[in-house]
């Protein structure tokens, strides 16, 4: 059996649709959407809709961290619009068509926190199992999804805006987890709680990783714990105890799968 693992996709549909050449299955964990493309100042939706110019200032104030300033420029760009929802919902469908059109394989999603996974089912077609707190068999091993990433600790979930991650407590990741019962390759949007899995490098911050699937590692010790959402992690893979722990990311960019063969 040959699966093929990819995550943090952002727009990339032309990768997407190689992404399964080869192999039996196809797994996506998320962040289809490509919103704000830090390589390319013109692409993502942000980039699409204020231009590169706008964009350049948007990451450098968040190369510098200066998040208080990053907060009212965003809420000046989005103010000029009439409709932000409306233009954000708008250029969200037109990727998700493409996108789940390049998933011609067996494919199982789960997605992530750059993701509206409620409009998913009105773009999955009939080989695209969209699975979050659910599990899947294949080739002879149970597959558990969770996704989304976590919302940090004291914070208050957004409403409104144009855009709304798809934040999660680590309440709700657990309770999702308690569904999956044993497992033998675990696969989340977010790592597992490990500094090494969950710090990047390039962005110089420590992302949010979850002691549920830490614990469930070390607990239930699968086979594989696959995930994404650091694009640029301090170690890509790491073995804790029985387990393969792999960062199967950053796929826009590196386009690349990673290969479960059994």
């Amino acid at each position: 059996m040959r699966v093929h693992v990819v995550s943090d996709v952002h727009g990339n549909a032309e990768a997407l649709a190689k992404a399964g050449d080869g192999a039996d299955a196809l797994v996506v964990l998320g962040d289809l959407i490509d919103f704000v493309d830090y390589h390319d100042h013109a692409g993502g939706i942000m980039g699409a809709v204020f231009g590169p110019d706008a964009m350049a200032t948007f990451a450098r104030l968040r190369r510098e961290r200066a998040h208080n300033e990053v907060a009212a420029f965003a809420r000046s760009l989005w103010t000029s619009l009439d409709d932000p929802g409306a233009v954000v919902e708008s250029a969200i469908r037109e990727q998700y068509t493409r996108l789940f059109a390049a998933m011609t394989v067996p494919t199982y999603a789960t997605p992530g926190n750059v993701d509206v996974p409620a409009l998913w089912p009105e773009y999955a077609g009939e080989n695209v199992r969209i699975l979050d707190g659910a599990t899947a068999e294949l080739g002879g091993l149970r597959f558990g999804f969770v996704g989304g990433a976590l919302l940090p600790p004291g914070a208050i979930r957004r409403r409104g805006g144009a855009f709304r991650p798809y934040l999660r407590t680590e309440d709700e990741v657990a309770a999702d987890v308690a569904k999956l019962g044993e497992v033998d390759v675990l696969c989340s949007h977010m790592p597992p709680d490990v500094p090494e899995l969950t710090y990047d490098v390039v962005s110089r911050r420590q992302e949010l990783g979850s002691p549920t699937l830490l614990r469930v590692i070390s607990e239930q010790s699968p086979r594989w714990a696959v995930f994404g959402h650091v694009h640029q992690p301090l170690a890509q893979r790491m073995r804790l105890g029985y387990t393969e722990c792999a960062n199967v990311g950053h796929f826009q960019r590196t386009q690349r799968p990673y290969v479960l063969r059994w």
